[in-house]
């Protein structure tokens, strides 16, 4: 597969960004998940590049249309792929999906009609509750950057 702009899909290719999104109550990480109203499937907000977007353009607006959070604090240095195969229509899709990273301090979600439910859970009720192996590496990692990060700010505050 040839790599493709977000503006040009092939035929058969789609485009998808999102974000894996978190927020700290009293210390503890919790991360959001969207159960999918099609399949009943848990993951992260996410949905399809309009054209003239960049990933992270649609990855704000699609957590906008389907959770209303739109206070968003992007992490940076994190951005992880998934891509797998679908079918729509009959005709085999192959989707290219990148996740980045952002902290929220909303709590308060409004679900889109995509979705029938959401969670806010710590690391590992969501990597448990998560359906596809793809995305629990995705949290996964996301995880590993936090604790780091947070290691180095420990670090600079005993110097």
């Amino acid at each position: 597969m040839r790599s493709i702009s977000p503006n040009e899909p092939e035929e058969g290719e789609e485009r998808a960004a999102g974000f894996v999104l978190f927020r700290t109550i009293h210390q503890d990480r919790q991360y959001l998940l969207l159960r999918h109203q099609t399949d009943g499937h848990w993951a992260f907000p996410k949905g399809r590049l309009e054209p003239g977007e960049s990933e992270v353009e649609a990855a704000i607006r699609e957590i906008f249309e389907e959770t209303n959070i739109d206070q968003l604090c992007p992490i940076p240095g994190f951005r992880e792929t998934s891509r797998y195969h679908f079918r729509r229509n009959g005709q085999r899709i192959a989707k290219t999906v990148a996740y980045y990273l952002a902290e929220t301090t909303q709590s308060e979600v409004s679900l889109s009609m995509e979705h029938t439910a959401f969670q806010w859970l710590g690391f590992e009720d969501a990597v448990a509750a998560i359906t596809y192996a793809e995305s629990q590496r995705i949290l996964s990692d996301a995880h590993r950057l936090l604790a780091t990060l947070g290691e180095l700010r420990e670090q600079g505050k005993q110097r």
